[in-house]
């Protein structure tokens, strides 16, 4: 299934949302966070590439002229953040759902500067924007391969569902910002639940890869149970985070 662009109909240059300043705004807080160091963070996005069978997963900060990449599995140590105005991400950011490019070798984007995505040979792209609770865009948790790849309906939803996760994550690491180490307690109480979600999602995920076609009887039958099993996961991480609220 392919998934319609709705940005595509906007100018060629430098598309912004339409109140850009209040984003600006709304996006601050989030900025003045060290998340870098996050392991929370870093195993969500280790977990989630996992999950959708690609190499790079980015949790993406869009700030005024760059792109933060620094919770990112799959990207060069180096590769921190990028001119906003080259990634998918800034495009992305304005859609109300799931952006998708199942094909950018084909069909490239011609909203942005096509050379990061030559350079880094990227084929597929599929991101959902991060709004705070008072709907602004600050970001986009983005899952990305160099090989073109379709992308379902099913797999949409659940990246959605990890798209609210994350968010509440954000939200509660601005609520402790004055406490260094919640994320390491944080990440200890969640990986005491999903242990062993987590060895059954690798396994999955290597059988899938085992197989020689991806959409055979056998691979889209494990990559359903790793989706099962992914919903579990996401209901431990809010019900942790819940609990870390309080």
């Amino acid at each position: 299934m392919h998934y319609p662009h709705r940005t595509m109909a906007l100018p060629a240059t430098h598309p912004l949302p339409l109140d850009e300043a209040a984003r600006l705004q709304a996006l601050r807080p989030y900025q003045l966070l060290n998340t870098m160091q996050d392991e929370t963070f870093a195993e969500l996005a280790r977990l989630t590439a996992q999950l959708f069978r690609v190499p790079i997963c980015i949790i993406a900060l869009v700030e005024e002229e760059v792109v933060r990449f620094g919770l990112n599995h799959g990207l060069p140590p180096d590769m921190d953040r990028v001119n906003r105005w080259e990634t998918l991400c800034s495009v992305a950011l304005l859609g109300e759902g799931v952006t998708v490019f199942e094909n950018l070798h084909a069909e490239p984007c011609a909203l942005i500067n096509p050379g990061l995505v030559q350079n880094l040979h990227l084929g597929f792209y599929a991101g959902h924007t991060l709004r705070t609770a008072d709907g602004q865009p600050i970001g986009v948790l983005c899952v990305i391969d160099n090989q073109p790849r379709a992308f379902s309906s099913a797999e949409a939803a659940l990246l959605e569902r990890l798209t609210g996760v994350v968010m509440n994550l954000l939200d509660l690491r601005v609520a402790l910002v004055q406490q260094p180490r919640w994320n390491q307690e944080l990440w200890a109480a969640i990986y005491a639940r999903i242990e062993d979600s987590v060895q059954r999602l690798e396994t999955l995920a290597a059988l899938a890869g085992w197989e020689e076609a991806p959409d055979s009887s056998n691979a889209l039958a494990y990559q359903d149970s790793a989706r099962q099993e992914m919903l579990r996961v996401i209901e431990v991480l809010g019900q942790q985070i819940q609990a870390a609220r309080l």
